[in-house]
Parts: C-alpha cells; structure tokens; sequence
C-alpha cells in the first residue's frame, strides 16, 4: 500500500489566467509546491479568469467535497450570434441581428433560467457519454445529445446591455451579467439559452468567477504572484491555506473532546449531533487540530476523509 505524505499541505487560490487550462495551472503549482500531489476544485475553461482552487498534499481529498458548493461568476453575453462551443472560441454558426431588444423580453427569458432548472450542458463540455468525453465526440464529427440534468441558479442578473457591431458586421447587444448558481451549471449554456429564448441566439465572450464556495477574490493571487513569493529569498515562501482554516472556512465545525477524537481516528462512529443545512461537518479536535470530514449516519458521524495522522 502507498503509504501517505506526512506534509499536511493546505489550499492556494490561484487567480486563473485567460489561455490557460485548469491542468496548466495545476502543473505550475506542482513545481512551485515541489509535489506532484496537487488538484483542482472544479475546472475553468481556457477563455475563463478568476478563482481557482488548489489542494496539496493532503487537502487533495477536500477537493471534491469543496467542488459541491455554489460559485459565482461575471461574464459578458453576446445576443446575435452562435458559435459551436457557445462561447467565444468556438466557429461560429449562426449570425442574426439583435439591435433594439426590449429589456422586459431579456429580463423574461433571464427569470425562466432562473432558480432550479434542467439544463442541457455544452456539446464540447467533458461530460462523459457512453465512457468517452463529449468534446472528444464532437471533435470525431459525431451529432452528440447530452441529456438535460437539474442545476440551480441562484441569481442571474443582467446589469447592462450594449449594442455593438460583431466583427462580421452582425448587428450585436453585448449584455455585462453576473451568476450564481451550483457546481455543474455551464455560463455559457446560460448564454446560448439566453440568446435562443430571444430568438436571436447568443454566446458567452468573456468570464470571470469571483467565487468558489467561500473562497473570493480577494483570497487569490496570479501565477506571477505566488511565483514571486516562491522565488523570495526573505520571504515565507508559497502563500498555502493551512488544512484546518481552510475547512473550517468551507464546512460546519464540531468541536469534539478528546476521548472521542480519539475514537473517531480509529475508525469508530460515535455519536454525533445534528447541524443545521446538510453537507459534509469538519470535526476539530481539544487542540484546534482538524481531524475530519464527516457526515451524520443514523445519530453517528461516517469518517468521509480523515486528516490527522
């Protein structure tokens, strides 16, 4: 058996790059982090910036608990024309002109993709269909169907609209909107479903997300940042988010005393109360050391991912 790294490792909040894949970024950090242990929390697409958040080491296993949250994003959606991708690096198919929309028709067409909705993802999206990912299919020249699965958004406020002139000459209105919504809702779906609710078709032309659960903005730092303070000879090197701030930042803590700490790193389930909202609980132990992810089975807390060694 691969035998666990002792290096308890923690988050970074990269501010992501425009051009560059999640995988790029997590492959800078693995020469930063001096570890090949590095993930991701749920992908950015190449064209989008903004919050990106990264596990080491051991907070590798937070990464797919945190990508359940909510997240939030600004974009600019263009109403006129469609593309293959229905985002801006995507051939466009279709042109139509969308000058002189009433703001009441968007607002109309907004609300309906609004609270919980089934939504159809991106044709060139990695969603796996039938073992192979659904771009892969695309590319291969196959019609692909994905199917439409339930998403929830939050909000989805459009806070002004542009008429513009598309570089093909195409009569345009580029509208600046703001999202939130839960892991596994597409913008730019949002976008393609906008413009088709108007009639006039629509993609997305730009996108930043400003929000993984509670990790902002304010929390990241560019590559060019963190590899500055890597480079630092008098600095404290890479800007890591302890492990146990880092949980109790995303999840509900419980504090447990120190004969049942002990039983909970050993495996057994011992009593556990109830917490408001649902989701996984972060269990802390006397000495403020984060001991767990564990979720509440029949009164008893299921270890999910253990954290002290």
């Amino acid at each position: 058996m691969k035998r666990e790294s002792n290096k308890p490792g923690g988050l970074v909040i990269v501010d992501k790059p425009a051009g560059f894949t999640s995988h790029d970024v997590v492959a800078k950090m693995r020469g930063m982090a001096r570890t090949r242990r590095v993930g991701h929390a749920g992908t950015l697409d190449p064209m989008a910036t903004g919050v990106l958040v990264l596990g080491i080491e051991r907070a590798t296993k937070l990464l797919g608990h945190l990508a359940l949250t909510e997240k939030e994003y600004v974009g600019t959606v263009r109403l006129g024309q469609t593309t293959i991708t229905d985002d801006a690096e995507g051939e466009l198919i279709t042109s139509k002109a969308a000058h002189g929309l009433a703001r009441e028709d968007i607002d109309a067409v907004v609300g309906r993709l609004s609270g919980a909705i089934m939504q159809i993802p991106s044709k060139v999206s990695a969603i796996k269909i039938n073992g192979k990912r659904s771009y892969s299919r695309v590319r291969d020249g196959e019609d692909v169907e994905i199917p439409a699965r339930p998403v929830t958004v939050s909000s989805f406020v459009v806070h002004s609209a542009h008429e513009a002139e598309a570089e093909d000459g195409t009569p345009v209105t580029d509208l600046l909107v703001s999202v939130e919504c839960s892991s596994g809702t597409y913008i730019r779906a949002l976008a393609r479903d906008l413009g088709e609710g108007l009639g006039v078709g629509g993609h997305l032309t730009a996108l930043r997300r400003t929000r993984v659960g509670p990790y902002k903005l304010d929390r990241a730092r560019t590559l060019d940042q963190l590899q500055a303070a890597v480079d630092d000879p008098e600095g404290e090197g890479l800007p890591v988010m302890p492990l146990g701030d880092a949980a109790a930042a995303a999840f509900t803590r419980w504090d447990v005393p120190e004969a049942q700490a002990r039983l909970l790193l050993n495996g057994a389930r011992i009593p556990m109360p109830l917490f408001e909202g649902t989701g996984p609980v972060a269990a802390f132990g006397p000495d403020g050391r984060f001991l767990a992810l564990v979720e509440n089975q029949g009164g008893k807390a299921k270890s999910l991912a253990v954290f002290a060694v």
